[in-house]
């Protein structure tokens, strides 16, 4: 069963692991944290990331990091070549929740359910009128009607 690190601009990755916590308990033991610190050596925070890749991949792991392109992700990237273990960049709490709803899946399945939970999380809300709004006028309205702003 794979494992997963989180890899993500401090203090991201600490609260996305507590998030997991909160909703998956049983599961928490894991998951692992890197939290990057902006002033981080790249080498110290690779080093970091491989020891904790050490705990929880057995004998897989999921690399989830914030942004791809910035340190955590680069780093990520080392950390993954030429191992059992795939990145996915761009976490959310909704991809979190389904890598872990999913967790006893076969690797390449956990990392297509990831993907498909963090983008199926984003959405746009309902627009909605603020309560007890007054009406106003504009004089610029072709008609001079009253219209909610």
């Amino acid at each position: 069963m794979p494992g997963l690190l989180i890899i993500a601009h401090a203090p991201l990755a600490s609260a996305l692991r507590d998030v997991a916590a909160h909703v998956f308990p049983d599961a928490i033991g894991r998951v692992a944290a890197l939290d990057v610190p902006a002033d981080a050596a790249p080498e110290e925070i690779e080093r970091q990331g491989r020891a904790l890749l050490a705990t929880v991949k057995d004998p897989q792991a999921l690399v989830l990091c914030d942004v791809f392109g910035a340190t955590p992700c680069n780093v990520a990237q080392r950390l993954v070549d030429g191992q059992d273990v795939r990145l996915v960049a761009g976490v959310n709490v909704p991809m979190l929740w389904r890598a872990l709803a999913y967790v006893h899946e076969p690797l390449e399945s956990l990392v297509a359910r990831a993907v498909a939970g963090g983008s199926q999380g984003v959405m746009q809300g309902a627009a909605q009128r603020p309560q007890n709004q007054k009406l106003s006028s504009s004089a610029h309205d072709q008609d001079h009607a009253h219209h909610q702003q």
